[in-house]
């Protein structure tokens, strides 16, 4: 469709922002207390994952080189598999990410309450939960020039005090506060697979660039280096950060922390404004992945509905920004929300965001399924020989990265999410049928 405002394309800066923004959300702030239990094999299993994570992220390069359009994982399946793989990616994506939305929402409200202490009020709650969700939507609707601004901006602010605590944090190592290797007790193996399993999701994101290629800059280029510069980034963010953490805080204060970064702060430097300073580097740091996560929330469905899998109001655009797709997205998220905080329950939610941890497998799979596929069936046109060994290593290590996600979401998450995406069959049915009755019959 004709957009009647010409939008700003994304550089290298922004393409890398957009990605480390959206694979550091909230979750970074806990993780050296939840990966504490299981000993420092926590360190190792982060540095296998990142191998994996980099991995795929180089994949996704590769095939934004063949295909460069807006939509990432979608394009790739339905290239390599035709319209209902494809729709699969595009439905497991979409659901994913605006329940994840809702989530980070409810995770920013828990920080807010460290920065202005006072009565919990589920109204005023709830309230700051939207007004979370719906500024970044705003930025959104402005156009991507405004959604490169705050992307830039607020990667720049959580990364600036995140790196700061991981480097001098390196200057107050005590090798005695690490703790044991294994505190399990069992085998190494057995150990790197549990603590990995906490640690699989804090990749998800690494194919943002790839989602929005077609507001990139050469994106032939760019998404490839965006991808691996971004995940290489937050890995370094991570593993600095958590290794710090590991040796600042003594290992039996750590396993039961609930703010590890604001422990080690106030272990650093005494006092008790670590907590405050982490707690805003938090908010800042949910903000900014909702600002990325809100506009991958569009980008699926625009592509689905640019091929008429979607229904084509989501393939509404407006500054390079697919509007209708970030309303809908923000209002699915927003209705969540509101289910968590009035139905007295979180079972709904919950099971949702059990949902997500499957459904963001499923893209992941078939985009690395895609490039296998596309390697061995002898399309010339979209393979450099060259590169052929290379590129399959890379893919299929990022296809076992991308199973590993899957075996670590757990049975229930599995089971959910299976439910979701076959409920997804009878929308694409939907969407066929109108396209057969749409199309002209013969003379």
């Amino acid at each position: 469709m004709h957009d009647p405002h010409p939008a700003r394309r994304f550089g290298l800066p922004t393409a890398t922002a957009l990605v480390m923004g959206n694979i550091i959300g909230g979750g970074i702030f806990l993780l050296p207390a939840s990966v504490a239990p299981y000993g420092t094999v926590s360190l190792l299993a982060f540095a296998v994952l990142t191998v994996g994570a980099v991995a795929l992220a180089l994949v996704f390069g590769r095939l934004a080189e063949r295909d460069p359009r807006t939509g990432g994982p979608y394009v790739y399946a339905r290239a390599a598999f035709g319209d209902f793989a494809g729709f699969l990616s595009a439905w497991s994506y979409w659901t994913m990410t605006w329940v994840s939305n809702a989530a980070l929402a409810v995770a920013a409200v828990g920080y807010v309450h460290v920065l202005a202490p006072g009565h919990e009020s589920k109204g005023v709650d709830l309230a700051v939960a939207l007004l979370a969700l719906w500024l970044p939507a705003l930025a959104n609707l402005a156009g991507t020039r405004w959604v490169g601004a705050v992307q830039i901006v607020s990667t720049v602010l959580k990364f600036v005090p995140l790196l700061f605590v991981a480097v001098a944090g390196l200057f107050f190592f005590d090798p005695h506060n690490l703790g044991p290797f294994n505190t399990g007790g069992g085998s190494g193996i057995g150990g790197l697979s549990a603590a990995a399993a906490i640690l699989l999701y804090s990749y998800v994101g690494v194919e943002s660039a790839s989602m929005s290629a077609g507001e990139v800059r050469d994106p032939e280029r760019n998404v490839g280096r965006a991808s691996v510069l971004g995940t290489v980034g937050a890995a370094v963010v991570y593993l600095i950060g958590t290794l710090s953490v590991f040796g600042t805080v003594a290992h039996r204060d750590l396993v039961h922390s609930t703010a590890p970064f604001s422990d080690a702060v106030d272990a650093m430097f005494g006092g008790s404004w670590g907590g405050t300073l982490i707690a805003l580097a938090a908010v800042v740091s949910i903000v900014g992945a909702l600002n990325g996560w809100i506009l991958m929330s569009a980008q699926a469905p625009y592509a689905a509905a640019r091929d008429g899998l979607f229904p084509a109001a989501f393939a509404t655009k407006r500054r390079g920004v697919p509007t209708f797709g970030v309303l809908v997205g923000t209002a699915l998220a927003s209705l969540l929300t509101v289910i968590n905080y009035t139905s007295g329950s979180g079972g709904v939610f919950e099971t949702l965001v059990l949902i997500t941890t499957f459904s963001a497998t499923v893209p992941y799979l078939l985009a690395t399924g895609a490039q296998v596929h596309f390697l061995l069936s002898g399309r010339r046109d979209e393979v450099r020989p060259r590169r052929f060994a290379r590129d399959l290593v890379l893919a299929l290590v990022g296809f076992g990265f991308s199973f590993w996600l899957v075996a670590g979401a757990g049975y229930a998450a599995v089971y959910q999410g299976t439910l979701f995406l076959f409920a997804g069959v009878l929308v694409y049915v939907l969407m066929a049928a109108r396209r057969a009755a749409t199309r002209p019959g013969p003379d």
